[in-house]
């Protein structure tokens, strides 16, 4: 028993130091501070039915956090999505903006940049809690000569590992862009293929658009049904925009197998263009995103793969809507059924079968 106790404490004496050591490589700085801030969040928890009732909780607040379980009652009771544990619980934020994510791609092909990180392996972003360490990062990208994007983001998710909050930098958004995020997020609970992070990302904007229309609907909400059917209409064309450009560029790059500088002039012939027919053509379509915005929508490979994740076949989900008689919950039956058979392809699979 001595012996057992005395190698444990070897053991754990070992692993200790290997903790300290790999805290003090850069990839371990980053870890233990996304570490200390996920326990702030998961320390500062409190039960959304209790705030709802807590008259020190601004009218406001209140309100939003009573539409969150709504929302929430509505997405597991008439959607039929899996709630689980989901937004049952509320942390307070000291800032508006919870992370910055960067994002990277090279650009003379259609290829993210990626980030090694333990347990999860290499994936195509990255979280930073410090935003001056994010700008440093992007910065540093951009000279070696990639495409780029930084973003804000008001929530993250540990993917499973922890009960996540709705945090307060979520509820900042209106009520429809709210309601969306609540049905998008139990989307995921409900259904999500291994290895398919752009049909998973566009299911999910799928279900929360049309979930969160049906939701007001049901409430007798007229106006925001028809702001949400609105936002999704604009959805649906900047995916068509995108998914044209990401055609031309793709074709672009394949046509130019070992020129750099021919790939690159190419590139830059495709965005003026692309430009030109986004300001001209898209932007008088658009009804909910003023010009000025799209006048700041970037055009790089970064950006276009960023959006694609959440844009990328959102007509097929709307076929499938049409073809089940516009019942969202038999939409979403169908479509995970499909996808389920062909974990691999899933949006192929989608495809033939409206085809047929």
């Amino acid at each position: 028993m001595k012996r057992r106790t005395r190698w444990g404490r070897v053991v754990g004496s070992a692993l200790l130091f290997g903790v300290i050591l790999f805290s003090l490589t850069p990839i371990g700085c980053y870890l233990s501070r996304a570490g200390w801030e996920e326990a702030k969040i998961l320390r500062g928890r409190k039960p959304i039915g209790e705030l709802v009732r807590s008259s020190a909780v601004d009218p406001v607040t209140r309100g939003k956090l009573a539409l969150v379980l709504d929302a929430r009652e509505f997405a597991a009771d008439s959607v039929k999505l899996d709630a689980g544990e989901s937004f049952t619980r509320f942390t307070q934020l000291e800032r508006d903006t919870l992370v910055l994510v960067l994002g990277a791609a090279y650009r003379d092909k259609l290829e993210r940049y990626t980030w090694w990180f333990p347990v999860v392996g290499r994936v195509p972003y990255k979280g930073f809690f410090d935003f001056h360490a994010a700008r440093r990062s992007a910065a540093e990208l951009e000279r070696k000569g990639f495409d780029v994007t930084l973003r804000p983001s008001s929530a993250f998710s540990t993917l499973g590992w922890f009960n996540d909050p709705l945090l307060s930098t979520t509820l900042g958004a209106d009520s429809v862009d709210l309601v969306n995020t609540v049905i998008h997020e139990l989307t995921h609970n409900t259904f999500y293929a291994p290895g398919q992070a752009v049909f998973n990302e566009s299911f999910a904007n799928f279900v929360g658009a049309r979930g969160a229309t049906w939701f007001f609907a049901s409430r007798g909400d007229s106006l925001s049904a028809a702001a949400s059917e609105a936002r999704w209409e604009d959805e649906k064309t900047l995916g068509a925009f995108y998914d044209t450009l990401y055609r031309a560029l793709d074709s672009a790059f394949s046509a130019n197998p070992n020129s750099v500088d021919a790939r690159l002039g190419a590139r830059d012939s495709i965005y003026a263009s692309a430009r030109a027919s986004l300001l001209q053509n898209i932007a008088p379509r658009l009804k909910t995103i003023p010009v000025r915005a799209v006048e700041r929508i970037r055009l790089d490979n970064a950006t276009l793969l960023a959006r694609r994740i959440y844009l990328t076949d959102l007509e097929l989900f709307d076929g499938v809507y049409d073809r089940e008689g516009r019942d969202v919950r038999r939409a979403i039956a169908r479509i995970i059924a499909i996808a389920k058979k062909s974990p691999k392809d899933p949006a192929g699979a989608v495809r033939a079968w409206l085809a047929r």
